[in-house]
C-alpha cells in the first residue's frame, strides 16, 4: 500500500502521450514495483521535468496517489545511461530489456532484486561488446529471479522459454535479433 505522497527511484520503461501536454510513464521502481504515473504538462517546451523522464533513465521521483493513476510531481535523473544511447544496437537491446520487464511484471509488485538486475544490465550495456551473450544472460537471470527457471540449470533456448512464460511474442526481439547478427 502506497502512502498519499511517496518518493522512490525507478527506471523509465515506457511512455505515451496523454491529452494535450501530459504524458503517462511506466516505471519499474525500487520500492513499489511497476507503476504508471502521469506527468502533467511535461510536453510543454518550458517543462523542467521533460529531459529527466526519457526512456531508460534512472530517476529519483516524487509522486502523489490519485483516484485512478498517480501523479508525478518531481523528477531528477540519477543515471541517463549515456553510453547506451551512442549505439543503435545498444538502444534496441535496451528497448528489449524494457519490454521484457514490462511484460513479465505486474503493477505494484515490488522486487528490489529485479530493480537491481535492470540497473546492472543497463550499466553493463554501456560498455558491452557481445550484445547477444548479454541478452541471453539477462533472460536467464530474469527467469531464475522470477522463479520460472531453476537456478544453475542450463537454459538451451531462452527466447522460447520467455515467450512461454509471458504467453506472447516480444515485439522488440525481432529488431534486436536482426541488429545483433
Amino acid at each position: 500500500m502506497k502512502p498519499h505522497s511517496y518518493t522512490s527511484e525507478g527506471i523509465v520503461l515506457g511512455r505515451r502521450d496523454f491529452g494535450e501536454a501530459d504524458r503517462i510513464l511506466i516505471l519499474y521502481t525500487k520500492n513499489f514495483g511497476r507503476v504508471s504515473l502521469i506527468a502533467k504538462g511535461v510536453r510543454r517546451p518550458k517543462s523542467r521535468k521533460r529531459g529527466h523522464i526519457e526512456v531508460f533513465n534512472q530517476v529519483k521521483f516524487q509522486a502523489v496517489t490519485g483516484r485512478g493513476i498517480d501523479l508525478m510531481t518531481e523528477a531528477e535523473v540519477a543515471d541517463d545511461f549515456k553510453g547506451v544511447r551512442t549505439s543503435l544496437k545498444k538502444i534496441s537491446l535496451a528497448y528489449y530489456f524494457a519490454e521484457v520487464i514490462g511484460r513479465i511484471t505486474h503493477e505494484q509488485e515490488p522486487n528490489t532484486d529485479l530493480f537491481n538486475l535492470i540497473c546492472r544490465y543497463l550499466n553493463d550495456l554501456k560498455t558491452a561488446k557481445e550484445l547477444r551473450k548479454l541478452r541471453e544472460e539477462f533472460i536467464n537471470e530474469l527467469l531464475v529471479l522470477m522463479g520460472y527457471w531453476p537456478s544453475g540449470q542450463i537454459l538451451s533456448d531462452p527466447d522460447a522459454k520467455l515467450e512461454e512464460v509471458i504467453e506472447r511474442q516480444i515485439s522488440s526481439v525481432r529488431v534486436g535479433k536482426r541488429m545483433l547478427q
